[in-house]
């Protein structure tokens, strides 16, 4: 691995509510310098290789893996340049010399093949990094730039004499209060100081529908306050340190924590091209010594280079995993690169976020529940009390209006038109039907007497000119595929799962015990979900984290792997994930973590096999005379076996 690549890390602007941002885009495949001399490499083998196999003559191919080394190797073996001023020997620089072993003795393709493979393993490497940088960096859009600061004097008539300003969110401070319209988004942690609203906060919590505010309650910077209803909030926090803040910098500071597994790879490397290096000299040197003919010792040294060279070893671990990566992405299961592939079948507890992962995302209406109205008017039935509700919140655009009126359109129920419609934040829709003042809402708002214990569902409450004729019980519901899910990798893993949530405790638990979980911890925000993994790592567990939303990128990023639900998921935490479910499947999840493991045995015995040929083969030359063709055919045979064996992982029988 290129070591400009290794030593790379998730790079974010200082953190800020209010860091000005310009808007990025995606990064380009063939923007990463990276990508482009893997590609010409790659592109330059594959043309030379025809009428190297046919047997034409040199000047067809030679010129072509002239370039597929130049390519390929010109940056390893610049950095192992500067690695050896610094008095350091990493495989970087022994890849590119026994590539050149190789040419050197004939051998020009099989050369050729291991610069290809080390420049394509780089290039991922660096395409994953660039993306999650972009992606940690896009979230501070999500903050807005200014908001409008109220200063006022309560005068002596009791009248508020209030000055508004325009200014960055950078420069509030804690004690500052500052208003915001409906349809704006908050630009400070704080308390609602007055007024009324409701507040899509799912980017912080997960929450699937809007939060109904008012005096005393606690916002986040970056969510959107609703369509209705200015909030006057006093500011909490410092904008270096509101929670929207924070998920910026655990996403970065978790993301380098993966650096000491980096510096363990490296420091193996380092002894074993130390020790190769040091025995082709002694395999040269020592005969000499003895007074050996120069050119037999040069040809026993480079037999020995090429035979001990790490090709084998390089094609035991990457076709395996690179054969899985291909067949889980054919099975909607995008996983980033080898090294996620392989992390992903050493996990032993799963953590589940629960809206939008362990269920659709979308509230829909469970239950039509009619109540004899305290009026002389005859009750309702179910069609009739649907009918109604769905009347007024046709006009309305809440979740909870839409899941209302689908309700009825899949009982085809004909809604008659609604009048005078008001709506109005944290209380619910009025308008008048048939003649008839119909309101829907929350209960504790219409009727606070008529208040229910919460179950774990939305419920709205139909009041009829004044009189409460029914309710709807509403329930995001669990995806078909859940409680199979969940008991398949808690057996794959033989540890009981656990569920991480922003939703209440009623919800939480209702959802855990539908699916099958009996750890849950609910009402989390998004570090606090990160605290959680942590918790569970520190323990001694490999702990699987499977969300969707951006509240749920630092739990994934702190995990030891990190799936993300792709259909409906935030830019950041697909980013962020090692993998992403892109069909939205979660029984995906279980058979992507079978397939890792089935790709880690293949990359054991590809070890295993690589390892005996290399030793057979060394010691050969070592205690008696192998021929260069011989040791060349030890070598390629067990380059091409442990491919093959690899390669197993393709076919429909592996998934």
């Amino acid at each position: 691995m290129p070591a400009s690549v290794r030593e790379s890390t998730v790079d974010v602007p200082a953190v800020s509510a209010a860091h000005p941002v310009t808007p990025t885009r995606r990064t380009r495949l063939l923007a990463l310098p990276e990508v482009r001399w893997a590609g010409a490499a790659l592109v330059a083998f594959l043309l030379a290789l025809p009428p190297h196999l046919a047997g034409l003559g040199a000047w067809w191919w030679a010129p072509l893996y002239a370039v597929a080394y130049a390519a390929g190797g010109w940056e390893p073996a610049l950095e192992g340049l500067r690695a050896l001023r610094q008095r350091t020997l990493d495989v970087d620089l022994l890849m590119i010399v026994a590539a050149l072993g190789a040419a050197a003795i004939g051998q020009v393709m099989d050369g050729a093949l291991l610069i290809v493979i080390f420049a394509t393993s780089g290039a991922l490497e660096a395409l994953a990094t660039a993306r999650t940088e972009d992606s940690v960096r896009g979230l501070l859009d999500l903050a807005p730039e200014t908001a409008t600061r109220v200063t006022g004097e309560t005068e002596e008539t009791e009248e508020m004499d209030e000055t508004e300003e325009t200014v960055p969110t950078s420069r509030l401070r804690v004690g500052d209060e500052i208003l915001v319209r409906p349809g704006e988004r908050i630009g400070a942690d704080g308390e609602v100081v007055d007024g009324t609203g409701e507040v899509d906060q799912a980017t912080i919590t997960g929450e699937p529908l809007p939060v109904p505010k008012g005096p005393g309650d606690e916002v986040f910077a970056g969510t959107v306050n609703g369509p209705a209803g200015a909030l006057r909030v006093r500011v909490r926090r410092d904008p270096s340190d509101t929670v929207l803040a924070r998920i910026v910098t655990l996403v970065a500071e978790a993301s380098r924590t993966k650096a000491p597994t980096q510096l363990f790879i490296e420091k193996v490397e380092q002894r074993y091209a130390v020790a190769v290096v040091v025995a082709t000299l002694a395999v040269f040197g020592v005969p000499l010594a003895f007074g050996a003919d120069l050119t037999g010792a040069l040809l026993r040294a480079m037999t020995f280079m090429i035979v001990a060279s790490p090709c084998a070893v390089v094609l035991a671990t990457m076709p395996p995993l690179l054969s899985a990566i291909a067949n889980a992405g054919r099975h909607g299961v995008l996983v980033k690169s080898a090294v996620a592939m392989e992390r992903l079948g050493e996990i032993d507890t799963v953590a589940y976020d629960k809206t939008g992962t362990l269920t659709e995302g979308t509230p829909r209406v469970i239950a039509v529940s009619p109540e004899s109205p305290e009026s002389p008017e005859p009750g309702f039935g179910e069609r009739e009390l649907l009918t109604l509700a769905a009347a007024v919140e046709h006009r309305s655009e809440h979740p909870i209006a839409r899941a209302v009126t689908d309700a009825a359109r899949e009982r085809d129920l004909r809604l008659p038109e609604a009048y005078d419609f008001t709506s109005t934040p944290g209380r619910g829709v009025t308008a008048t039907v048939a003649g008839r003042r119909v309101e829907v809402g929350a209960p504790a708002r219409l009727l606070p007497a008529r208040a229910q214990p919460d179950d774990g569902n939305t419920t709205v409450l139909v009041l009829v000119d004044g009189a409460p004729v029914g309710r709807l019980a509403l329930a995001d519901r669990p995806r078909p595929d859940a409680a199979a899910a969940v008991a398949d990798l808690a057996e794959l893993t033989g540890t009981p799962p656990v569920l991480l949530t922003g939703d209440g405790p009623a919800a939480a638990a209702g959802m855990a015990s539908a699916v099958g979980i009996a750890d849950v911890r609910a009402g989390l925000l998004p570090h606090e979900k990160a605290a959680a993994v942590r918790e569970l790592t520190e323990a001694g567990r490999r702990v699987l984290v499977v969300g969707d939303g951006v509240n749920d990128a630092p739990a994934l990023a702190a995990a030891h792997t990190g799936v993300a639900m792709g259909r409906a998921g935030s830019d950041l935490a697909l980013e962020t994930a090692d993998a992403v479910v892109v069909r939205d499947e979660l029984a995906a999840v279980p058979r992507a973590v079978r397939l890792s493991r089935r790709a880690r045995r293949l990359v054991t015995q590809n070890l295993v096999i690589a390892g005996v040929c290399i030793a057979i083969l060394t010691v050969w030359d070592l205690v008696g005379h192998l021929p260069l063709p011989l040791g060349v055919a030890g070598h390629e045979g067990s380059t091409v076996l442990v491919a093959l064996n690899g390669l197993r992982l393709l076919r429909e029988k592996a998934w």
